[in-house]
This record gives C-alpha cells, sequence and structure tokens, in this order.
C-alpha cells in the first residue's frame, strides 16, 4: 500500500510537471466618452495565454501575433510581472520562481483597446487558475488596478460587459452590466500609434466645475440608459469635457470621424481609452459606419481600418 501511495504522490508530481493553463482575455475600450477613468466595456477580440510554472528561475517567453516584435521576453514582461505579484501574495514565490508563457495577441498595441489591460489580467486569471482559484475575481481586479493604476480597463477584461469602477480608500469597486440593446462597437483603427503616456500627458491637471458637471450628467444619463435599453438618450450622451479636447490634437480629423460616424447612423462616438482608436456605438449598419468613419480619417490624411465587435458577456476566461 504505501508503494502505491508513493507511486501515485511521483505520478501526480510529474503530472504538475507537465501541466498548462490557457486563458482568454477580452480587449477593452475605456472611457466611453464621458467616463474617463471609470466606465470601460468589453470587445469580442482577444488575447490568449499559455503558462506553465517552474520550479527554477528560468522565464521562456514566446510571443506571435500582433506588436509581437514590440514586446519584451525578458523580466520585464508585463504578464510575467503581473504573475510574480499574484505568487507572492499567495505566498508561492519560491515554489515557483520561474515560468513557461506562450502569448498570441489579436488586441492591438498603443491602439486604445487596453492591450497592457489584457496582459496584466492574462497573467493574474492564467496563474490563480493554475494554483485553484484561491482568489476570487475582486481580488484580481484589486491586483489589477494596483498593476495598472485605474480600474476602467481591467475591470471589464476581468467581468465582462460594461462596467462602472471607482476606487475607494484605494479599494477598486466596480459593477457589470450587459446593456439591454444590441449595441455594435465599430472600432477604427489608424495606422499610427499613440502611447498612453502621451496621451495623458496633454490632459490638465484641473477641470472646471463646468466642465465636471457636463461629464457627470452624461456619464450617468449613458449608465441609465444603457440599463433601460433607451436608445433614444444614447445619441447625447458621447460627449466630453474633461479628456478628448485635449487629446484631439494628437489624433488628426476626431472629431471629423466622431460627425461621420453619427451620419452613418451611430449613436455616438468616442475616444477608444486614450486612443488613437475611435469607437462608435450603433443598433444599425455598423458596416456603413465604419467605411464612413475610415473615409473621414482619410480626408485628414490618415489611412485606417475598421472592425465590427460585440459586447464580451464573459471576461477573462480558461479555455482549452
Amino acid at each position: 500500500m504505501e508503494d502505491y501511495k508513493e507511486g501515485s504522490q511521483a505520478a501526480e508530481a510529474d503530472s504538475q510537471k507537465d501541466r498548462w493553463v490557457k486563458v482568454r482575455v477580452p480587449g477593452t475600450s475605456a472611457n466611453c466618452g464621458p467616463g474617463f477613468d471609470c466606465l470601460g466595456v468589453a470587445c469580442t477580440i482577444y488575447n490568449e495565454l499559455e503558462l506553465k510554472l517552474l520550479p527554477e528561475k528560468k522565464l521562456v517567453i514566446e510571443v506571435s501575433g500582433d506588436g509581437a516584435g514590440n514586446i519584451p521576453t525578458d523580466e520585464r514582461n508585463i504578464v510575467w510581472r503581473s504573475i510574480q505579484k499574484l505568487l507572492v501574495k499567495a505566498g508561492k514565490d519560491k515554489e515557483y520562481q520561474g515560468a513557461m508563457i506562450r502569448m498570441h495577441n489579436d488586441v492591438p498595441l498603443s491602439r486604445g483597446l487596453g492591450s497592457s489591460a489584457t496582459a496584466i489580467v492574462g497573467g493574474l486569471k492564467a496563474v490563480n487558475e493554475y494554483l485553484g482559484n484561491p482568489f476570487s475575481r475582486r481580488d484580481l481586479l484589486q491586483m489589477a488596478t494596483d498593476i495598472e493604476g485605474h480600474p476602467d480597463n481591467v475591470a471589464p477584461a476581468i467581468f465582462g460587459g460594461f462596467t462602472v469602477s471607482i476606487v475607494r480608500n484605494g479599494k477598486p469597486e466596480c459593477f457589470s452590466l450587459m446593456p439591454r440593446l444590441n449595441i455594435k462597437l465599430v472600432v477604427a483603427v489608424p495606422d499610427f500609434f499613440l502611447p498612453t503616456k502621451a496621451a495623458r500627458a496633454v490632459l490638465p491637471t484641473d477641470v472646471s466645475m463646468q466642465d465636471a458637471v457636463f461629464n457627470i450628467g452624461r456619464a450617468a444619463m449613458l449608465t441609465a440608459a444603457l440599463c433601460k435599453g433607451n436608445k433614444s438618450f444614447l445619441r447625447s450622451v458621447f460627449d466630453d469635457a474633461l479628456h478628448q479636447p485635449y487629446r484631439a490634437k494628437l489624433i488628426p480629423g476626431m472629431y471629423d470621424v466622431f460627425k461621420a460616424a453619427k451620419s452613418a447612423g451611430a449613436l455616438g462616438a468616442s475616444m477608444s481609452g486614450a486612443g488613437p482608436c475611435l469607437i462608435a456605438f450603433t443598433v444599425d449598419n455598423p458596416e456603413a459606419v465604419g467605411e464612413a468613419m475610415c473615409q473621414a480619417f482619410k480626408a485628414n490624411k490618415v489611412e485606417a481600418c475598421y472592425h465590427v465587435f460585440d459586447i464580451d458577456s464573459q471576461g477573462a476566461v480558461a479555455i482549452k
């Protein structure tokens, strides 16, 4: 009997050594116009990540897909840094000191579709899955927000849907909902990068009471209209006074693209996160909206393509 137990334990240990986990994380669009750093939505475009933890100090990272040549494959990699954070939190950082990581990215880098959030959430979700899920999604939200600095992208990446997030005494709080409308997300992708750091550098440190009230009302109306499924109220809620006016100079023809999207039937349009992608929200004719947005970019001497997404309802999940 003892020999049998020892043999079973050895087989289990060998099985663990060869174990991989695989997760899928949606891209996200933050702000949704007036909801600066607090509103976000998960899109049906995904990054996938495979993870195998190692006891020895060895790190092997393979990257394929969008931006593969621009992603660090050493200790600087944000996926690995996120994995390390959870390992320390779980008290497993001595047991697992290295990893093999395979990443396949469809979410474009530095375009405003939450590529850094997918990396952070992907690392946290994968290692949590590997350890048997000792942490809840709320715990992952806290860790991801600590790394990212704000929850507007990481929240929809974790929970899916349309999310509203705040940070209270250092702790993020979030709820997720699926709109009571079949909204299509039309994302126009211009052919240039805009790092988030550069987009944040142009923002003022203070805003007027008038601009604050402008955004508060529209963010509240946007959330209420999505909950109620009221399309008519959505036609006037995607404007912004806190960040888009300052960032417009970084995206040639931005307001022309917004106007073209609405003229083609969109309910409204906004920057996707920090840009340069621009996103339109529509229930009708998404292809016509996308074509109009690209034509408006072209009139401003910017080449662009477009994608049509649904709202992802699941967030980060383990897959086979």
